[in-house]
This record gives C-alpha cells, structure tokens and sequence, in this order.
C-alpha cells in the first residue's frame, strides 16, 4: 500500500470517529437535559450509546456494503429493496428495545408514538444520507487521483519511449558519418569513435537523470558540434554563441541537440560553400533561448526523409514543459531556422 493511500485511509477513519464524537456528544447533552427534567447521567449516557449504536449500523451496512455494491452493479431497484429491509429492521428494534427498558407511562406513551418513529426514522436516514454522501465524494475523488496516477504513468512511460528513441537516431546520424569518413579514410575516424565513446557514456548514465546541469548539455552538444566538424573538415563555418548564466539552471536531457542534429543532417547534405549553421544559447531570468540556423541546400535531396526527431522533441517539450515554452520554426529560400523559449522554472 502506497503513503498515499494510507495517509487517505487514516484521513476517512479520523473524519468517522470524529463525526460520531460529536454527534454522541450533542445526543447526549440534549437527552440529558430534555424531556422537562434533568437525568440521570449515567441513564442518559446508555441511551445515547443505544441511539448511536444503531445509527451506526445501519449507516455502516449501507457505507460498507450496499451502497458500494449499487456503485459497482449500477442497480437502483435492487439497491433500494435491500436498503428499505435493513433500515426497517433497524428501526423496529431499535423502537422495540426502548419501548421495553422504560418504566415511566409517559416515555413508553412516546415512544409508542407514531411522531416518534417518524422523527426517529427522518433523523436516521438524514445521518445515512450524509455519511453515504461522503462516500460518494470519497469514491470520486479516490477514482480522480487513480485517474491522474494512471495518466501520470502513461506519460513517463512515453517519456521513456521517447528517449530511449533518441539514442537509435543518434546512432543513425552518427554511424552516417562514420561511414563517409571511413569511404575517403579519413585520420579523423579515430578520433570520431573516441567522441562517440564519450557522448554514449552521457547518453547512458547522466542522462537517465530527470533533469542535469545546463552546462553538461551544454558540453554535450559541444561534442556534437566536433564530432560533425570532424566530418565535414570545417569546410563550413559553424557558430556557437552562448550568454548568460547556464551554470544556474537544470534541464530535460537530450531535449536540444534533436535541433542541432537536423541542421546539420538536412542543412549541410550537400556541402554547399555557402552553408553555415549558427546556434545561440542565452540564459538568464529562469528563461532559456535557443536558437540554431542553417543554411539549405541548393539542390534538397528528395529522397531524404524528416526522420523523427523533431516530432519526438516537440512531444517531449509538451510532456516535460507543458504551456512552458515556445517553439517558433522559420524557414525562407536561404535558411532554416528555430526559436525555442523555455520557462527553465
């Protein structure tokens, strides 16, 4: 059993014996004083502890039984039937015990009453009503925060799903490079291997955290930016600004470098001599500005497909910045470019 639910269950059991305290105490004050004559403490305590007895009963037979039965079968005939039964022969004992422990003419006169047994039976069912009514906002609010656990697990578990897509597509980009490097046999393929080492360890271990250090995604997608120089022998300039106090926030890892790997998978296919791809990273006042650029090829491969990294990011800022950010994508015959704001609150 959860803290929560043991927690909720403690709550339900102190707000019962709380209600019935103070219910015991108000009968018994005002049977203790009424009828014209003060009573017997000891008389008034026992009649007290009768009354609420019963009430208790036929309350606790409906809360613990009928009514969820009703709940879960959904019949109201059915439900009704057994409720009218039980509640009758509550009633009736009840009525038949204190007709019989008196011995004064006057209490058995009211008691024999039908006022009486009316207004006892009115009483009864307003308590029984009001006590199944808790169960009912009880059951509701029980069925709301199973609901929100439900969806809350569903979600992490996509949360997972889609990052654990990040590293294939990674690795897809990344074992691209490798390849032309290895087709002109490059000096750098080495080096390459090594760099891919250290981010698969990031990938692995650190980023299994909810959130890191700005600055270690920060040096993450550095290494990115060398291993993809590496590849394409800086033929094209690549910038990297950043501003700001990235050593004050944390962030959702893998969420930015998706950005990144585009523009250099879709903007630099061709190796034009006018590519360029610049990246602006900007943090200050809890508000975290991206921006990366690139340039388009002047002939686009229509064979290259989107893959599925930027609907696998905006799925995770939605999840993990929900109403949080701002995600403005651009493009004219040039350039492609992305402006992402996000609330690093």
């Amino acid at each position: 059993m959860s803290k929560q639910e043991i927690f909720r269950k403690h709550k339900t059991l102190a707000f019962h014996l709380a209600f019935w305290i103070v219910y015991f105490s108000f009968f018994f004050y005002q049977i203790s004083f009424g009828y014209g004559k003060e009573r017997d403490l000891m008389e008034s305590f026992g009649d007290a502890a009768l009354h609420v007895s019963f009430i208790v009963v036929i309350v606790y037979i409906n809360y613990s039984f009928l009514f969820p039965k009703y709940m879960r079968d959904k019949k109201l005939l059915s439900y009704i039937v057994s409720f009218v039964f039980f509640f009758c022969i509550d009633i009736g004992l009840y009525v038949f015990l204190k007709r019989q422990e008196t011995s004064d003419a006057r209490m058995t006169e009211i008691f024999s009453s039908t006022r009486f047994v009316v207004h006892h039976s009115l009483s009864v069912l307003f308590i029984v009503v009001f006590v199944t009514m808790f169960r009912f906002v009880e059951e509701w609010f029980g069925m709301e925060t199973r609901k929100k656990e439900l969806e809350n697990e569903n979600l992490n578990t996509e949360l997972r799903f889609l990052k654990e897509q990040i590293n294939p597509h990674f690795l897809f980009n990344t074992l691209n490079s490798l390849y032309y490097l290895s087709t002109i046999n490059s000096p750098n393929t080495p080096d390459v291997i090594m760099k891919l080492s250290q981010m698969m360890r990031y990938m692995l271990y650190d980023s299994n955290r909810a959130t890191v250090p700005l600055n270690q995604e920060i040096e993450y997608m550095k290494n990115y930016i060398e291993l993809e120089e590496m590849r394409i022998d800086k033929e094209v300039p690549i910038s990297l600004t950043i501003t700001g106090n990235t050593d004050q926030f944390s962030i959702v890892p893998l969420i930015l470098n998706t950005f990144l790997e585009n523009a250099f998978k879709h903007g630099l296919n061709n190796h034009t001599k006018d590519g360029f791809i610049r990246i602006l990273i900007n943090a200050e006042e809890n508000i975290l500005k991206f921006m990366v650029e690139n340039s388009k090829p002047q002939s686009p491969d229509k064979k290259e497909k989107s893959g599925i990294g930027l609907p696998n990011v905006k799925r995770r800022l939605d999840l993990s910045y929900p109403e949080k950010y701002t995600l403005d994508i651009t493009e004219d015959q040039n350039s492609y470019k992305i402006n992402l704001s996000l609330s690093l609150k």
